[in-house]
């Protein structure tokens, strides 16, 4: 039916709904890539479906969390570079699913941007799709939201949403006690918190994106870049071997605010900074900012992406099946009576 009117469209205000469509047609190959036992579905519907008993799970606690990317989202809007803000997306949250000792079943993302560029969208949401078939969850939904007037040219925002389970009675931290060896998990750099800092350091250097990395190959944008690590199926397999009383997830508010929060009340502990080795974009953030050992452990991951706490008589085993698992594990130190964090050595 026509009324011969040819008015003002959708477009003409900004938003392009073949755009949308055709985004959606891209990703599907990357979403279909992620699919695990329990999804009934997935992209297109109204909602996404997914069955906990075709999961394996007979009598289950779900577990959810939701996290976004942060101002290092500025470093790749900037340059470009937006392949891997998707991984960390992902990580941000399936790896804190894991310190409760969930399962990160399936993942939805929420993309927002001024005028939606169907390539760039495509890159940051194949990165998600990456991160979810990395850490073994199903990319089940999600939205892309077009929103002209909120947004300048090329920016965008992410969130993500995922959802985990556990058998009752299978949470953690559960029994943790003083003597627990900690057993650190290496980084591979600043991961995705505390980049208002380094965006700051990095105005303070005089150095621009594009300008070589001072301490590693390549670009100092492309290095900053890095994508956050998965911790997922790793630490999954130390839980399910025994022994493992509780994980932190190592991010905003580094050593100093995370590892307390899963250790009793009464409890702390004695770490030995001397255990692992700083990165080298710490040590340059370090002396670009002269900052203070003390603001570096309470801003930064500080070479430690999560932290196990695990009972003494099961520690070697637990460490050996790190390593073979292809982890960087260190003994920073253990659990004591007395709350509050002890630090000896130094890591400057």
């Amino acid at each position: 039916m026509s009324d011969g009117k040819n008015g003002i469209t959708y477009a003409d205000a900004g938003v392009d709904i073949d755009a949308g469509n055709a985004l959606v047609e891209r990703i599907k190959p990357a979403a279909k890539r992620t699919t695990r036992a329990g999804v009934m579905a997935g992209l297109g519907g109204f909602g996404a479906l997914f069955d906990l008993k075709d999961a394996g799970y007979t009598d289950p606690i779900l577990v959810a969390a939701t996290d976004g990317v942060g101002t290092k989202l500025r470093i790749a809007i900037d340059t470009g570079n937006v392949d891997g803000v998707g991984i960390d997306l992902v990580a941000m949250c399936v790896n804190d699913l894991v310190c409760q000792g969930a399962e990160p079943l399936f993942f939805l993302d929420y993309f927002a941007t001024g005028k939606l560029e169907t390539e760039t969208a495509a890159r940051i949401i194949e990165g998600i799709a990456e991160g979810c078939y990395q850490s073994g969850c199903a990319l089940i939904g999600g939205e892309t939201a077009e929103m002209p007037g909120m947004y300048e040219a090329g920016d965008f925002d992410l969130a993500g949403f995922a959802v985990g389970a556990m058998e009752r009675g299978a949470d953690l931290p559960a029994g943790v006690k003083a003597g627990d060896v900690l057993l650190g998990l290496a980084s591979n750099g600043v991961h995705s918190n505390g980049y208002s800092l380094v965006r700051k350091l990095v105005e303070v250097s005089g150095l621009g994106w594009d300008d070589s990395c001072p301490w590693a190959e390549g670009t100092l944008g492309a290095n900053l870049l890095t994508p956050t690590r998965l911790y997922v199926k790793q630490a999954l397999k130390a839980v399910r071997a025994g022994g493992v009383h509780a994980l932190a997830h190592i991010t905003g508010g580094g050593l100093t605010e995370n590892l307390p929060r899963v250790l009793p009340e009464g409890l702390g502990a004695d770490i030995d900074l001397n255990s692992w080795e700083l990165p080298a974009v710490f040590k340059w953030l370090a002396e670009t900012g002269g900052m203070a050992e003390s603001e570096m452990l309470k801003t930064f991951n500080s070479g430690l992406g999560m932290i196990l706490a695990v009972d003494a008589a099961e520690a070697e085993a637990l460490e050996a099946l790190l390593r073979a698992e292809g982890e960087t594990v260190a003994r920073i130190g253990s659990v004591t009576e007395g709350a509050g964090m002890r630090y000896t050595g130094s890591l400057l």
